[in-house]
């Protein structure tokens, strides 16, 4: 495998998925430097969000239309100048627009880097090639909130944004040089009507949800959003029925394989989403630590992810798909449901031990879903494969952090008592709950389903095995 390829994409991504975290811990000090507050601030995390959700479904068609490398580098292009606004906005509506413009670069960089992976890389080496893409969205979140912390308190706020523009520049040039150029597939007219209906869909989603679980607006806002993007999605579902080139064609749900990956993928990160959003509030609440101490501890995950990226495709080889997730999915549930029983008293080492086989196992999840959207797909689908699979994350991140944050209100509501750790505990087993209902599309999978990505065989020892 040409390492290259994913490392430049990874590299990428890394700055986006941590870029979309970082500010979390300097929202106080920005606010304070552009004459609002906290709460108003948290307009632009949603911005970012809501872009996300508007783009995303396009991507595909920019890709197929002119070329995936050339929107990727696009792309970087794009959320460099948003970067850029970011640090330079002096008010709250110029700091909302320039999130929402790197929301736009971001939107194209993550699905065109997996189709870019896909279409350059033999399928019995895309797991191997979509760890590296993988660990950027673990270790991202984890990573953020202490580099924002820490940049922050001994720097300057603007210096988050900043530094983008040489990474940005660097990762632009590294993509011309280094990626394979890969035809346009040709991409017939736009769908308007399926890009509204989708934009309105997702992006009322992904709002309500964020208002929902960031109440800089009344949470009425955020239900009536979520309802306007569900009759959007409905609407959506029946036009691309009629329409022979949807913007996003749903009958790759027929094939088993993609929806197991789709939907099991879905659901797990509801759960998982919610655990950036808990573990910082349990120990900087709970245990009373201080953000850069919470971020310490719950970057030891991140190293779980890095040990996986060795052992992933292993694993697959051995286990195959069906049984590995499986697995790694009732594991990091039950994991999920260990960081409930955590308190004051509970040492450093152990709960570093449990978030690092944790980190393990959700990053082994994450890389087989992610390699199993593609392991029956055709190559011309593998466009709208990394659209709907981009789609279907953004909603259950967004979702999770809704889900996790109302549990743990409803928990102390319920309790008569402010936030403890009884209210964090009922919060972690909800949303282990819902991760260990993740499994459920990948039991009826049959047992060589994805072997021609994992290389695993079951029937004749003497077959030979594709090489890792």
């Amino acid at each position: 495998m040409n390492r290259i390829i994913p490392l430049i994409l990874a590299v990428a991504l890394f700055m986006e998925n941590m870029d979309s975290t970082v500010i979390a811990t300097s929202l106080p000090a920005i606010a304070t430097d552009i004459g609002t507050s906290p709460v108003a601030l948290k307009l632009a995390l949603t911005a970012y969000l809501v872009s996300l959700a508007i783009f995303i479904p396009i991507s595909s068609w920019m890709a197929d239309k002119h070329g995936a490398k050339r929107v990727f580098r696009i792309a970087i292009a794009v959320f460099v100048i948003g970067s850029i606004g970011c640090a330079a906005a002096n008010a709250l509506g110029g700091f909302v627009l320039a999130r929402f413009v790197q929301g736009i670069g971001g939107a194209m960089m993550t699905p065109v880097a997996r189709l870019v992976l896909v279409r350059s890389t033999p399928k019995r080496e895309l797991v191997s090639a979509m760890a590296w893409l993988t660990m950027p969205a673990l270790i991202g979140p984890m990573l953020g909130p202490p580099v924002g912390g820490f940049i922050t308190t001994f720097f300057s706020w603007h210096w988050i944004f900043i530094i983008n523009v040489p990474i940005g520049v660097l990762g632009i040039w590294l993509a011309g040089r280094f990626l394979p150029e890969i035809p346009s597939a040709g991409a017939g007219p736009i769908d308007l009507p399926g890009f509204f209906l989708s934009a309105i869909a997702a992006s009322g989603i992904v709002f309500g949800l964020s208002v929902v679980s960031l109440p800089a607006l009344p949470p009425a806002f955020g239900v009536a959003a979520v309802l306007v993007g569900i009759a959007a999605a409905i609407f959506y579902v029946r036009h691309s029925r009629r329409r022979s080139h949807p913007l996003l064609n749903l009958r790759l749900f027929a094939n088993p394989v993609f929806r197991a990956a789709v939907i099991g993928g879905l659901v797990f990160r509801v759960g998982i989403g919610a655990v950036p959003f808990l573990l910082p509030l349990l120990f900087q609440l709970g245990f009373g630590m201080s953000p850069f101490q919470s971020g310490m501890l719950t970057f030891a995950s991140a190293m779980g992810a890095f040990a996986m990226k060795l052992l992933a495709p292993i694993m697959l080889r051995l286990g195959g798909f069906r049984t590995i997730l499986i697995a790694s999915g009732l594991l990091s549930a039950g994991l999920i449901a260990v960081n409930g029983f955590f308190t004051p008293a509970t040492s450093a080492g152990v709960i570093i031990l449990v978030l690092l086989v944790a980190g393990f196992f959700r990053s082994l999840f994450f890389t087989s879903t992610n390699a199993l959207v593609f392991a029956d797909i055709e190559s011309a689908d593998a466009s709208q494969a990394t659209a709907i699979s981009a789609v279907s994350q953004q909603i259950s991140i967004a979702l999770g952090v809704a889900v996790g944050g109302t549990t743990l209100e409803a928990a102390a509501y319920f309790s008569g008592q402010a936030i403890g750790p009884s209210a964090f505990t009922t919060a972690f087993l909800v949303i282990a709950f819902i991760s260990m209902l993740a499994v459920i599309p990948f039991i009826g999978l049959a047992p060589t389903a994805g072997n021609s990505v994992s290389g695993h065989r079951l029937s004749d020892p003497e077959e030979p095995r594709a090489p890792l």
